[in-house]
């Protein structure tokens, strides 16, 4: 019995040992037909700029997994392509310093009066008026003027306008930001079956900045969050749609625009983005006091298309202070409320929430700052400094300690040079994305951080980072995410062989398709440039007394979706293991998709799109959903801009403004 037990275990090593050759022979091929795809994988260069070949790597730790098996491969982009330097340089320095010291500031939930000015000018006395939120996002409301407003006296709001009289005669005017305390404070309502993690969110963000934008603008910052704090970079962050909504609604509601309630002002019944589920309301919930702040009014991310909010959305909301302060920010100097740069009003807003209240209050604060990147590639780097200033301050106070630190943007340059090349169009849609959380988190949680790691390198969106925000405030401690599922929490496994289609991504915004070159000669690129100029003229059709009928000047790129025969061919398991693929189908594609780039007249508006080839009707469709205006339209939509502000990007005005 013995012998047979040993002769059958022999069969079954044997059995066993030809299944291994056999999948290792077939992982060979494999992997040898993906390393020659892979040398087509972008290699688009456009005819009229010339754009360095994109590369990617094999050996890249956390990506080599993920290129064996023909998935999701992001092509790995260059810090300082030499088509890019060009484009770079540096700002112009701020001049905030070179006037008299603010004579005001608030801190710690208190009006102080500078002992510097009081030095230079002797007894200041000064009145206080507060600034109220007015019903809506742009109105505000003063309150009463108090004529003796004395230093050390507790804030009556957040904002107020100061007028101070000095023994010299000399006079002070401005307006101030500072936390006055809710009272009385936040109180938890949540059930006992909820989990949370006890973290203060700190989400601070700047506008329009790639990945590799951030490095470029950012360096020290950069450095310090990464190497010397140990933040984790999502490399393979995915933006979802066209735009800054497109990027925040997903993150603070788990929604896109067309799923929430319509809050379009040129749409009928448009209604304000009060009732939209944003994370900021559950994490009330749970005692949590909340912020938001936005700079430059007139783009703000829930007003410049929609009806913004209509009561004040949060404990701490800052676009009250930026519609009175921007006003008088033309008496200062370029980036500048007095002697202070703008940039640190807006940071030291975030930074007071968590010294002024007690450490026992948990805090939520979202910041988007877009006066510092939006309209520049380089005005950023002057904020490095102050950025790291204001780490190592958070860092020696220990506010870090009980703080995840959120840094990010929402998607890469949209309008700027750099989009005519491949490589700025993946950056576009590649936003920088980190993680920092306290070193107490990852010996309560060694799962989620080892997770967040591993999810670094693996396809991410907006969507997956609200779901890592509700697992915050009530962890489930999943830690294999649901590949079907649009939003995986960070803190569980992505799949590898996560799909763009998976995510919710549409192809033109997906950073994992490959094209490849296209002659814009062809045929197919003349009918799918047809099709895009018909889409676009038919979103101004019922406005043409006001707006010209566009024709095409020219295509300055078209590339091609090359789709991945490995998932054409699979049809099943040839075993019953799972071990070895049927790689028999002869499925074909039934459509072929086009991305285009064409500069239309009059106007010369540049617009991108996603073109789909129906191949058995041999029809061509271009969506509105999927064109992008990729260079500034200026004056030109005006005649529609106030009241059909959709219309923007696609009107050219037939009565140009000289």
């Amino acid at each position: 019995m013995q012998c047979l037990r040993s002769i059958t275990r022999g069969r079954q090593c044997a059995r066993l040992l030809c299944k291994l050759l056999v999948a290792s022979a077939l992982f060979a091929v494999y992997y040898g037909v993906m390393i020659t795809f892979s040398k087509h994988y972008h290699s688009v260069t456009n005819t009229a700029v010339t754009s360095p070949p994109l590369t990617q790597t094999q050996t890249t730790p956390g990506r080599s997994i993920r290129a064996n098996t023909g998935q999701c491969v992001h092509p790995t982009l260059e810090l300082w392509p030499p088509s890019f330097k060009q484009f770079f340089g540096p700002p112009a320095p701020l001049e905030c310093s070179k006037v008299e010291q603010n004579w005001v500031y608030a801190e710690n939930g208190t009006f102080q009066i500078s002992s510097a000015a009081i030095k230079r000018h002797g007894a200041i006395h000064c009145s206080y008026t507060p600034l109220h939120h007015g019903g809506n996002d742009f109105r505000t409301q003063w309150g009463d003027t108090i004529a003796d407003f004395r230093s050390g006296s507790p804030l009556k709001t957040d904002f107020f306008k100061v007028s101070c009289t000095a023994n010299d005669s000399a006079k002070y005017d401005n307006i101030h930001a500072g936390i006055a305390p809710v009272k009385p404070p936040p109180v938890a309502r949540t059930t006992g079956q909820m989990k949370p993690m006890d973290l203060n969110i700190l989400m601070i963000g700047f506008d329009s900045v790639s990945r590799m934008t951030w490095q470029r603008n950012l360096p020290k910052t950069y450095e310090h969050l990464v190497k010397v704090l140990g933040a984790v970079v999502l490399e393979d962050y995915n933006i979802v749609g066209d735009g800054t909504p497109q990027a925040l609604l997903p993150i603070l509601t788990g929604k896109t625009e067309y799923e929430l309630p319509e809050a379009r002002r040129s749409k009928k019944g448009a209604v304000p983005v009060n009732g939209h589920p944003w994370i900021w309301k559950d994490f009330k919930q749970l005692g949590y006091v909340t912020q938001f702040a936005e700079d430059r009014c007139n783009i703000g991310t829930f007003t410049y298309r929609m009806v913004g909010f209509k009561d004040q959305p949060v404990d701490h909301y800052m676009r009250t202070y930026f519609l009175e302060s921007e006003k008088l920010d033309q008496r200062s100097k370029p980036l500048c409320t007095g002697s202070l740069a703008r940039h640190n009003v807006f940071l030291d807003y975030g930074r007071d929430l968590h010294r002024t209240y007690p450490k026992s209050v948990r805090k939520f604060s979202f910041l988007f700052n877009a006066e510092m990147s939006h309209d520049s590639h380089n005005r950023l780097q002057l904020a490095d400094d102050d950025l790291v200033a204001y780490l190592k301050d958070m860092t020696d106070r220990g506010q870090l300690n009980d703080t995840l630190l959120i840094m990010m943007s929402d998607h890469g340059a949209r309008f700027s040079a750099v989009r005519r090349f491949v490589q700025g169009k993946h950056e576009e849609r590649n936003p920088f994305m980190s993680f920092l959380f306290p070193p107490s988190f990852e010996k309560k949680y060694p799962d989620a951080m080892k997770n967040l790691r591993t999810n670094a390198h693996r396809l991410s969106t907006p969507f997956d980072i609200h779901a890592t925000l509700r697992d915050i405030y009530n962890y489930s401690g999943v830690l294999l995410g649901d590949a079907n599922k649009r939003g995986i929490s960070l803190f569980s496994e992505i799949p590898v062989n996560r799909t763009c289609k998976q995510a919710d991504i549409e192809p033109h915004w997906c950073t994992c398709l490959s094209w490849t070159q296209m002659d814009v000669g062809d045929p197919k690129v003349k009918r799918s440039a047809e099709a895009l100029i018909a889409t676009l003229n038919n979103q101004t059709e019922s406005h043409r007394a006001k707006c010209e009928t566009l024709t095409l000047q020219e295509v300055t790129l078209a590339v091609r979706y090359v789709p991945n025969e490995s998932v054409l061919k699979f049809k099943q398991s040839a075993d019953n293991d799972g071990y070895v693929a049927d790689l028999s189908d002869k499925m074909k594609a039934n459509s072929e998709m086009f991305q285009v780039t064409i500069m239309t007249k009059p106007g010369g508006a540049l617009y991108e799109a996603t073109v789909s080839h129906l191949l058995k009707e041999d029809t061509y469709i271009a969506k509105q959903t999927d064109i992008s205006r990729i260079n500034k339209y200026g004056n030109q939509p005006h005649c529609v801009m106030a009241e059909f502000p959709h219309l923007r990007a696609y009107c050219y005005c037939k009565v140009q403004l000289k």
